[in-house]
C-alpha cells in the first residue's frame, strides 16, 4: 500500500513540475519578429520592438524581468 502513496506522489510532483515548466510561448498571437519579448515564465508586447534576439524587458509585479525579443 504504501508503494501506491509513493508512485502517486511522484506523479503529482511530475505533473506539476511539466505544469510549471511549460513555455510561455503557446499562447503567443502572430507577430512581426522582433515585437514580442519572451521571458523565463511569460511575454509581453515590446516597447520598442526591436531585432530578434536582443534583450528586453517585461513589467510585472516585482519589477521588470529580463527576456529576449522575438
Amino acid at each position: 500500500m504504501r508503494s501506491v502513496g509513493l508512485r502517486f506522489a511522484i506523479l503529482l510532483f511530475a505533473s506539476t513540475l511539466m505544469a510549471l515548466t511549460q513555455s510561455a510561448r503557446a499562447q503567443v498571437p502572430p507577430h512581426v519578429p522582433g515585437t514580442i519579448c519572451f521571458t523565463p515564465t511569460f511575454w509581453c508586447w515590446a516597447n520598442p520592438p526591436g531585432p530578434p534576439g536582443n534583450p528586453c524587458g517585461c513589467p510585472s509585479p516585482y519589477g521588470y524581468v529580463a527576456g529576449f525579443l522575438n
